[in-house]
């Protein structure tokens, strides 16, 4: 076994050897990186922003190419996507969204000699690690922007599938609100699925309806609710990346990825031989997150609120998951003085209190 054990790491360093010298190469395509989006890249959301992290290791990364595959399910079509990419040249896979995992790693075992770097989770493999960015500070600054803002006290809030990170967000959003506006709450709608814009204009008018004057959401595009809410005349705290054209009057801020210098990183590290099969998580402090441009309406001291906590954010003086936090039940899920650990964030399956609605 020891010996199996070291002829592994042995080829696994000739092959990290191999891309490096190809990367110090330079050749036009010696290091060829593939990415994989569930949805459509034009989609000013989750999966544009993963284009936009590409677009950065085109253009920041000496000796890579990349190329792309949009509209892939999560299911056995992004095994042969992977493949498909493996046999065109890839030797680094980013499978990006969340159901591509267990996909990933069926390919990882087939494919030995190729890195994958999946979005998100907590399953590893010899040649498969995972990348995320905590974007949860943001979403609690982008929270404290709409407590600023709302009249009703009431904020919408449309979600794709009660999953950790988006259960993350809406909690960080609704407690960076009532921490401006005490009264504040969040009504959750679910949609059930990342991309269904017919769902989400539903939802986001039954919001409005319902009285909130802020929408934000977690599903893949914030188009659909960015444009409902301009044409219902409430604001709206978008998600992903700056979709401030669609809604000229009512954008208040917006909580962003900015993928690239971590993929940067990522696929350097694999160049010069020190990646390993780990979970690499990013935040705003690392400028792995961050906030947009603030809409025209939001005024000055509402800025300068929201900019004076998130310098506290990355100068670490503020923690976000510090207690007390508190339950929809009333139950504690951490005491004053207390915090969430990383591995209770990435398996969070409770709203605070102040959010209406249920985890279904």
């Amino acid at each position: 076994m020891a010996l199996r054990a070291a002829l592994n790491r042995l080829k696994r360093s000739t092959f990290l050897a191999a891309l490096a010298l190809g990367a110090a190469a330079a050749g036009a395509a010696d290091v060829k990186v593939g990415y994989i989006y569930v949805g459509p890249k034009s989609d000013y959301g989750y999966n544009y922003a993963m284009d936009q992290g590409r677009m950065w290791v085109e253009k920041n990364v000496p000796g890579v190419k990349t190329m792309s595959f949009e509209n892939v399910p999560e299911n056995a079509e992004v095994e042969r996507v992977m493949e498909r990419m493996i046999k065109s040249g890839c030797t680094i896979i980013f499978p990006t969204s969340y159901g591509y995992l267990d996909p990933a790693l069926n390919v990882a075992k087939k494919y030995p000699k190729v890195i994958f770097e999946h979005a998100g989770g907590f399953k590893t493999a010899p040649n498969l690690g995972t990348f995320f960015a905590g974007i949860d500070d943001a979403m609690y600054l982008a929270g404290m922007t709409a407590g600023g803002m709302t009249k009703t006290h009431k904020l919408g809030f449309l979600a794709a599938h009660p999953i950790p990170q988006v259960l993350r967000n809406i909690n960080a959003f609704t407690r960076g609100a009532q921490a401006v506006d005490p009264l504040a709450t969040t009504t959750v709608i679910w949609t059930g699925t990342w991309s269904d814009p017919g769902k989400e204009a539903e939802a986001a008018n039954s919001l409005v309806d319902a009285g909130a004057d802020v929408l934000t959401g977690h599903v893949d595009s914030p188009i659909t609710y960015t444009q409902a809410a301009e044409k219902r005349g409430v604001m709206v705290v978008g998600y992903h990346a700056d979709a401030s054209k669609f809604a000229p009057k009512g954008w208040l801020v917006g909580a962003a990825w900015n993928w690239g210098p971590m993929m940067g990183r990522i696929i350097k590290s694999v160049g010069d031989g020190t990646w390993k099969p780990e979970h690499i998580r990013g935040d705003l402090k690392a400028g792995d997150a961050e906030l947009t441009a603030f809409g025209p309406s939001v005024p000055q001291k509402v800025k300068d609120m929201v900019l004076a906590k998130e310098k506290e954010f990355k100068a670490g003086a503020t923690q976000l998951w510090s207690g007390p936090i508190v339950k929809q039940d009333g139950a504690e899920a951490a005491p004053k003085g207390g915090m969430l650990a990383m591995a209770s964030l990435e398996s969070m399956d409770f709203l605070v209190k102040g959010v209406v609605g249920t985890v279904k």
